[in-house]
Order: C-alpha cells, then sequence, then structure tokens
C-alpha cells in the first residue's frame, strides 16, 4: 500500500506497553474476593486490550450474571492503581521506533482507552514516553474508542490532517476507529491478540509484526 504519513498514533496497551501481567493481576485479586480461579495465559492475552470489563468477563465468565459489574470495576481499578507498575514494560524495539520517528522529526501521540488517572499514574514510570506530543484517554473527551472523536482531536492536537494519520493498535475497536476517522489503519500484531481473534479480517490498512518496522513508512 502506498501511504503518505505525517504522523503516527498509537494505542497504549498491547501496543506500546505490556501492561497484560499487571492487569491481569488486578482481576485476580478481584476474582479471589469471590473464590474464583486466576485468569489463565489464553485469557489474559485475549482480553487486556479490552480492560477491566474484558478481564473480569473472562475471569467470572456466567459467574458474572447478577453481578454489579461497576463495583466490580471499581474494586479492579483499586487493585491496579496499587499495583499499577510491577511487571509492565515497553515492547522491544518501541524505543527505537520513537527515536526514529523524532529523528525524522514525525510527530506521535497516543490515544488510549485507559482513564486518565491511571495512564498518568503510569507513564512516568517510562519516561520515554513522556514526550508524546498528545494525550487522549478515555475520559479526555465525552466519547471514547471505538468512536473516531478521540483520535481526530490528536490529530488536531498534532496540527496533522487526520487523513496523513496512522494509527496503531492490538483490537479490532482501534481498526474501527481509525477507518471511521478517515486516517491510515494498523494491527499492532506483537500486541494482544487472542487465537480467536482474526485480525487480518479486521479491514486495517497495514499490519506489523514488530514496532520499528513501521519506520519502513518513512
Amino acid at each position: 500500500m502506498d501511504v503518505n504519513v505525517k504522523a503516527v498514533l498509537f494505542d497504549l496497551d498491547g501496543t506500546l506497553l505490556d501492561t497484560a501481567p499487571d492487569m491481569a493481576n488486578a482481576a485476580n485479586c478481584v476474582m479471589a474476593d469471590y473464590g474464583l480461579s486466576p485468569l489463565n495465559e489464553r485469557q489474559i492475552k485475549a482480553n487486556t486490550s479490552y480492560g477491566a470489563r474484558g478481564l473480569l468477563r473472562a475471569g467470572f465468565g456466567n459467574q458474572i450474571e447478577g453481578k454489579d459489574l461497576d463495583a466490580l470495576r471499581q474494586s479492579f481499578l483499586h487493585h491496579y492503581a496499587n499495583n499499577i507498575c510491577t511487571t509492565t514494560q515497553l515492547y522491544a524495539g518501541v524505543v527505537t521506533l520513537l527515536d526514529g520517528l523524532e529523528a525524522m522529526k514525525v510527530p506521535w501521540g497516543i490515544v488510549t482507552n485507559k482513564p486518565g488517572f491511571l495512564t498518568e499514574m503510569l507513564l512516568p514510570y517510562f519516561p520515554r514516553l513522556l514526550s508524546t506530543g498528545t494525550l487522549v484517554c478515555a475520559d479526555t473527551l465525552s466519547k471514547a474508542k471505538p468512536h473516531p472523536e478521540p483520535l481526530l482531536h490528536a490529530a488536531m492536537e498534532l496540527g496533522i490532517d487526520n487523513q496523513a494519520c496512522l494509527y496503531i493498535g492490538d483490537i479490532e475497536g482501534d481498526i474501527i476507529a481509525a477507518n471511521a476517522a478517515n486516517m491510515i489503519s494498523a494491527v499492532a500484531a506483537w500486541g494482544y491478540i487472542g487465537s480467536e481473534h482474526k485480525p487480518l479480517e479486521w479491514d486495517s490498512d497495514l499490519v506489523f509484526n514488530k514496532p520499528e518496522e513501521i519506520l519502513s513508512l518513512f
């Protein structure tokens, strides 16, 4: 595909940061309160990018029926905030990618469905991410992904036409948001893609297996 990318926007969990172990730990703490078994690796990989609700639904299964989902989510957020960066780390290749983009003066930013207070707690552990040109979280605007508004807002903050922006994420909702925003969409195939997911059917423009492969666009 012949593309003219002038800025890159990233999802956070499963794209820039491997947050799965810490998020799974928070979900497991909630499930332990209810006498349930911890998540297995398959469940963690397939559901981390869907946040608290995705992990809790996977862990509780049919037992989630009748539960107060908001209360479960608040419990998850409490546990996660208390142990937000025990094992979380940047994916291999992310620093090379960001260094390369900045060397070529390509603006980049982060658009995530992580709540703002958690994102602001987490990013200081990774100073390399603090040079982001824009940060849009789940509650920055009235809409969150897969609605296109967060992506369009990020493009506006960077001062780049939305059609010249690449958005990369690891779930289908990211691709839906990018396509709705008339951006170039790409799958982060190194992220939290479960065996039941079919990223080649997500109607993305591009698929990357490693972060540094994105530099080939410039």
